[in-house]
């Protein structure tokens, strides 16, 4: 009842759609900006004589950073109106982008990615929270299918446009090309932004975040250190950022104002959401840096064409995750995800078996199988799960659901590098003379189908996980209906 009534109320005292239009385009903007360097990774490598474990911190850092910050926005809400966060999120962004456009190290634009990411942060949970307010229940479906467009495809299409600028201009363009978007962004949320979340001013717990930050931190530093530190050190790390996570855990339960109310994942089909969110999440963020890198260090392809490449599966994408959306509405979600998950698990298979000789036009057919399956998959799983709790918990539902996919691109670009990098250096470590050409082209490709195939078997144990799913989008709706009457 509660979430209706705040629905009408926002109905008849703001322009709901102006609202959330602003939010969408500053969202999409600030994801887009999570990858938007994912092809100039062989560019910078060679400029900043670094590696491509190195490099990829580049976006794991900045993903890292908005997996820590969304706990902490759900404080933030209930404590500044939407205008002073929407505002206070684009500054930081545009204050990070003019340093990376002045950034000459690797250091510098790290620093810089960081500061960026500390904007993106604040921007998910508001645009998630503020959907949940204005669109009633009926229509959750075509609403989250928005968001996730945006949560989706902004990371998605940040290769493409990237990889257009660099066949013409250097890296630092990037960065150019967002600050009068920002400035735009930061102007129309001026004139058309109103506070639309209950300021309650909450108490903090800075303990949590501590916890949490060396949790997720840790973690996600231990697995993309896998075969550059010592296993001691690495084993150090691991089970400091465990115990962490579980004191983190622990507290959560103990609070009376939790910074994530974990009781959530008392409802299983909520738990079963997150984690093939996740599972989705690790695999479409870590094809927006393996397959660049297959393709331009294997095929010898341009910065563009790669990017090029991937811009169909984007634009299926774009175009099928509104339409399952309002499916959804109408018919819910088992049979999708169900069918989105097999469809996923059988083209990224497929795709681990490419060899040098496999065409360019066939891995790009083949990803857009994948986010196919993503598009059809990925709304419903996240409405399904945030439908199954109450309407008390599902603010804190978001905030998990969003901290579970940024945590969850981190993990995966760490995971699946990590994989096809190691499986590359056992190659070279193998034959005969590593640095011949095509010894290093066949380590690509070794090291590319051990990482895949790895991946296939997650997202077929995500296939069997879809099979539990019960409830549907139709039957809550009903449901809700009934409690209403």
């Amino acid at each position: 009842m509660k979430i209706q009534e705040n629905y009408t109320q926002v109905a008849k005292n703001y322009n709901a759609k102006a609202i959330m239009i602003v939010l969408l385009i500053g969202s999409f903007i600030a994801l887009f900006n999570e990858t938007i360097l994912n092809v100039a990774f062989p560019t910078l490598m060679i400029e900043m004589h670094i590696t491509a474990t190195t490099a990829q911190w580049l976006t794991t850092g900045y993903v890292l950073v908005v997996g820590i910050l969304v706990p902490v926005t759900a404080f933030l809400i209930h404590t500044f109106t939407t205008k002073q966060l929407f505002s206070s999120a684009m500054t930081l962004f545009l204050i990070g982008t003019i340093m990376a456009v002045f950034s000459t190290s690797f250091s510098a634009l790290l620093i810089s990615r960081l500061i960026q990411a500390s904007g993106t942060g604040m921007l998910i949970p508001i645009l998630m929270n503020t959907a949940l307010v204005v669109n009633p229940p009926q229509k959750r479906g075509s609403a989250m299918a928005l968001c996730i467009s945006v949560i989706t495809l902004g990371p998605a299409l940040g290769p493409t446009i990237s990889g257009l600028l660099l066949q013409y201009f250097g890296w630092h363009s990037l960065f150019i090309l967002l600050i009068p978007i920002i400035i735009a962004c930061m102007a129309c949320g001026y004139i058309f932004l109103e506070n639309t979340s209950v300021i309650t001013k909450p108490k903090i717990d800075y303990l949590s975040i501590v916890l949490s930050t060396i949790g997720f931190a840790g973690f996600i530093f231990a697995i993309s250190s896998v075969g550059t530190v010592r296993t001691l050190t690495l084993f150090i790390i691991f089970a400091t950022s465990f115990l962490s996570l579980f004191l983190f855990s622990k507290r959560q339960l103990s609070l009376k104002e939790p910074i994530l109310e974990l009781r959530s994942f008392k409802h299983p089909v909520f738990t079963i959401g997150v984690l093939l969110i996740v599972i989705m999440q690790m695999l479409q963020f870590s094809m927006g840096i393996i397959i660049p890198m297959l393709l331009q260090n294997g095929m010898k392809t341009s910065s563009f064409i790669s990017g090029l490449a991937l811009l169909p599966a984007i634009l299926v994408m774009a175009i099928l995750t509104p339409f399952f959306g309002n499916l959804y509405d109408k018919i819910g979600g088992r049979i999708l995800i169900s069918v989105g998950f097999a469809i996923i698990c059988i083209s990224t298979f497929m795709l681990s078996h490419i060899t040098p000789l496999t065409s360019l036009s066939t891995i790009t057919i083949i990803y857009c199988f994948i986010c196919i399956g993503i598009a059809m998959s990925m709304s419903p799983s996240q409405t399904s799960a945030l439908n199954e709790l109450s309407h008390k918990n599902q603010a804190d539902g978001v905030a998990i659901l969003n901290t579970a996919m940024q945590i969850a691109g981190a993990l995966g670009s760490a995971l699946f590098l990590g994989i096809m990098s190691a499986y590359q250096n056992i190659y070279l470590n193998n034959v005969g003379n590593p640095n011949n050409s095509n010894n290093q082209i066949n380590a690509l490709y070794n090291g590319f189908t051990h990482s895949l195939t790895i991946a296939s078997i997650i997202v077929a144990i995500g296939f069997i996980l879809t099979l539990r799913l019960k409830r549907d989008a139709k039957g809550f709706i009903e449901k809700e209906a009934q409690v209403r009457s």
